[in-house]
């Protein structure tokens, strides 16, 4: 590097001086990109070990054994280059690869799956045990050398399956061409302990909470330098926590489409939108699977009195980059209404109505908590600015549905569901401790951020913003407009979560929240 550089700078002096200025070209790269469309997103797989599977692992080697570890993580650790790189050497082998795993996938013969990459077989299985907080104890066969079978990077994948498909599972392999090279390592332990062992001699014994606190180090040093240090903490004890139980919904009704599809009628609801919202597509699905006509309404459409909001019976606001997501950039929206008479007027008049109902979500969220002076029964709302982690938040994450008036959470009281946050600005901002107080306690909040004991926390990253006691929705005293940071519209069908529980069936149990709006239109 230092002589490519000073090379460089001579050049162009050299070529001044003999008179023979030459056209110096710096090596380039060649990036390709390629796109294919995907018929079938529930058949997606997950790295994440299923624990309560009797389940082995495969090993399938697309290197043949030839282990090469030139240019690997252990090379550079080493401070070697190394000799012969992992390379594609049979594009058929690559091929049928690729057709076998998919072959296994559609007939539900993959519980977890991971390619080999950097770090090799050893990272891989490591990242898959803390994928499924489960042990894993691996095996290397008899005579192998441990450094080249552990810590090679050539193409391959660690498949896990259950005990009782091994048969038809190796059958498929061994179709495709992979009987040579497909290898039992090992299984799962309920010790939360990773082990690797040879020829029945333990060669390496760690607690797994051990070694997710060394994998995640760098991460946390690199948070705490960049954002919150006591966020980047926070989230770094969290990852380590072996009594955090993960996730654990509960849904206490069943999902229930509304009744007044089956009129055939689809009362209108406006999809509004504000230069860069890039959310009102979900919703426009969301409210449309549930029985309502979503039009796209822009605030330009308002603005020039092309469309009125007395023509419709509801209105979603929705989330996104608004103005580019620039600071306060809710607070700007709002302000295009507000200060403008034609747009305030139209607004006004809807929240007035008794016949309307209004979701606001992300930056429609922060927009409409700035509308509160023209929405009767919002005086107790806050203001949503920075979140406390100093940065965007893009999570998955649990919120509890508090009892209140809001008719969009008509029956779902007591729910802790999972749902998507995707907001920078999050953090609810009262005036001082007193309106915190009357606000908590208004029997207006619909929802709050909960921790994976089901209690309200404004622990990071459980709260990914910092709100106290949790609170991240609201309703008006008369249940028609509510308000909230996360995304329901994102994950209104189970299949665009990026988890569930394997009884949801396709409308997960957010969507409960679309058809209650349309319960409520009648």
């Amino acid at each position: 590097g230092r002589q490519a550089g000073s090379l460089e700078r001579l050049i162009p002096a050299i070529g001044h001086k003999e008179g023979l200025h030459k056209r110096v070209t710096a090596p380039t790269s060649l990036i390709i990109s390629a796109f294919a469309p995907v018929a079938d997103i529930r058949l997606t797989l997950t790295p994440q070990l299923q624990r309560d599977e009797d389940s082995v692992l495969l090993l399938v080697d697309l290197g043949r054994g030839k282990n090469r570890l030139g240019g690997s993580i252990l090379a550079q650790v080493v401070a070697q280059m190394g000799e012969a790189p992992p390379d594609v050497d049979s594009a058929h082998d690559l091929k049928q690869f690729w057709a076998a795993i998919q072959l296994l996938g559609r007939e539900g013969k993959l519980l977890a799956y991971h390619d080999r990459s950097d770090g090799g077989l050893l990272a891989t299985a490591v990242e898959m045990a803390f994928a499924g907080h489960t042990g894993v104890d691996l095996e290397i066969l008899h005579g192998h050398n441990v450094d080249s079978t552990l810590f090679n990077e050539e193409l391959g994948a660690i498949l896990q399956i259950r005990t009782a498909d091994l048969d038809p599972v190796s059958q498929t392999l061994r179709q495709h061409g992979f009987k040579a090279c497909t290898t039992r390592i090992g299984t799962l332990n309920r010790d939360h302990r990773f082990r690797i062992k040879r020829g029945g001699k333990i060669l390496l014994d760690e607690d797994l909470c051990a070694l997710r606190a060394i994998w995640s180090d760098v991460t946390r040093r690199i948070a705490t330098l960049r954002d919150n240090p006591a966020c980047a903490e926070s989230e770094h004890q969290l990852r380590i926590d072996r009594t955090n139980p993960g996730i654990t919904p509960v849904v206490p009704f069943n999902v229930t489409a509304a009744p007044a599809i089956l009129t055939g009628a689809r009362p209108p609801i406006a999809i509004l939108r504000e230069q860069g919202v890039n959310g009102e597509v979900e919703m426009a699905a969301a409210f449309t699977r549930a029985g309502f006509k979503a039009i796209d309404v822009h605030m330009t459409d308002i603005l020039s009195g092309r469309v009125a909001l007395k023509n419709f019976r509801g209105l979603a606001a929705c989330g996104g980059f608004s103005y580019g997501d620039v600071l306060g950039a809710g607070e700007g929206w709002a302000k295009s209404i507000l200060f403008n008479e034609r747009a305030r007027t139209e607004f006004a008049a809807f929240f007035e109505r008794t016949d309307t109902f209004a979701l606001g979500v992300c930056n429609g969220c922060q927009m409409m908590s700035n509308l509160h002076r023209i929405i009767p029964g919002s005086d107790h709302w806050p203001r949503f600015v920075q979140n406390q982690s100093e940065r965007y938040e893009g999570r998955y994450v649990s919120v509890k549905i508090e009892k209140s008036p809001s008719v969009l959470f008509a029956g779902m009281a007591g729910s802790v569901l999972p749902i998507a946050v995707a907001h920078g600005e999050g953090f609810t901002e009262f005036k001082d401790a007193a309106a915190l107080q009357r606000c908590a306690t208004s029997g207006l909040v619909a929802a709050r951020f909960v921790d994976n004991h089901h209690q309200p926390t404004e622990r990071y990253p459980l709260n990914p913003n910092g709100s106290p006691l949790g609170l991240t929705a609201l309703t008006t005293t008369s249940g028609r407009v509510t308000i909230m940071m996360p995304h329901p519209e994102r994950v209104f069908r189970s299949a665009c979560m990026s988890w569930t529980p394997k009884t949801w069936t396709e409308d997960s149990p957010w969507m409960q929240l679309f058809y209650n709006a349309r319960n409520w239109v009648g």
